[in-house]
């Protein structure tokens, strides 16, 4: 990874610049995140129930996007009370271009999501994990090798290990 890629993937957020325009972004993209954790939240109740787990498959992630749901409200509560206190500014557009990774590797989630049920776990999850480091600087050479080799080690291996050795089917795709 690159010094610039670094810098540009470092968190600033309203505490470093402090613009209304930032504290204003903050508070939406908090809020769009809770709003997206919900829809998850609500669709994980829709897994299948195991006879192995009395919880059920929806357990764990539910928790995991309930606390995530806490999480972001609170950070938007937190940016709307500070959004009276910072100054007019610019802010949203810098706000937006420094976290241009983090939305990128949203996006490369949101479409990895939309694959799944096409391509499968083991091709969407090597595809996904392909493009996200190879956004974050893994673009030639031997980190583009390095890269290969995490993907598919993931991509395939987790596959294998949650098919093979816990019987726990991942999704196959509908093309193969």
């Amino acid at each position: 990874m690159s010094a610039d890629s670094v810098t540009a993937a470092a968190p600033s957020g309203p505490a470093v610049d402090g613009s209304r325009g930032a504290v204003l972004a903050n508070l939406l993209f908090n809020l769009a995140l809770a709003a997206l954790f919900t829809a998850l939240f609500v669709a994980a109740g829709e897994l299948p129930s195991s006879m192995w787990e009395p919880l059920g498959a929806g357990a764990f992630p539910r928790l995991v996007l309930g606390a995530l749901i806490l999480f972001n409200l609170a950070l938007a509560l937190q940016a709307a009370l500070a959004l009276g206190h910072a100054p007019r500014g610019a802010g949203t557009c810098a706000w937006l271009y420094q976290r241009r990774l983090a939305f990128a590797t949203l996006a490369a989630f949101a479409l990895y999501a939309l694959a799944m049920p096409w391509l499968g776990f083991a091709p969407a999850s090597l595809a996904f994990l392909l493009a996200v480091q190879w956004l974050l600087g893994a673009r030639r050479g031997r980190r583009l090798l390095v890269a290969t080799g995490v993907a598919v080690a993931f991509g395939v291996g987790l596959y294998l290990l949650f098919g093979q050795v816990f019987q726990i089917p991942l999704p196959a795709g509908r093309l193969w």
